[in-house]
């Protein structure tokens, strides 16, 4: 059982990584886009099209709500609905040129802001967050 210390920190841990996923969340809102349609379309940007069934799948959303978010997203001309080239039954969700740029937008303005938070560390503490960060990677994908 852990130590009250290591609860502590644990939870302090937790609690400094929720407000920094929710600081990068609003730099993406203040793009114009929701953190899923955000999230929605660095997928269909690095790995192509898919079907809103398999985005639902992959964000663990429901289907009604993949399908509500894409048409957001079709009306605003980030993506475009076209047939599956082989199995004209299915229709694939691809990111538009206007998606794709929205997305590098996206990451352009959370990079930026990162940096500028960075940049306020001393050298040390710039050492130490980036080798925290190796260690939270390991963490995740453990």
């Amino acid at each position: 059982m852990p130590s009250k210390k290591i609860s502590a920190d644990i939870t302090d841990l937790a609690h400094a990584l929720g407000l920094l996923v929710r600081r990068l969340r609003a730099v993406s809102g203040s793009q114009g886009l929701s953190w899923t349609e955000a999230i929605i379309l660095k997928r269909l940007s690095k790995q192509g099209p898919a079907t809103a069934a398999e985005l639902a799948r992959e964000l663990g959303v429901t289907p009604q709500s993949m399908g509500s978010t894409v048409a957001a997203l079709e009306k605003s001309g980030l993506v475009e609905r076209k047939a599956d080239a082989k199995d004209g039954r299915r229709v694939n969700v691809a990111a538009s040129a206007k998606g794709a740029q929205a997305h590098s937008s996206v990451v352009d303005a959370r990079r930026l802001w990162l940096a500028q938070a960075v940049s306020r560390l001393s050298e040390a503490e710039q050492r130490h967050l980036f080798a925290a960060s190796a260690l939270m990677t390991r963490l995740a994908q453990a």
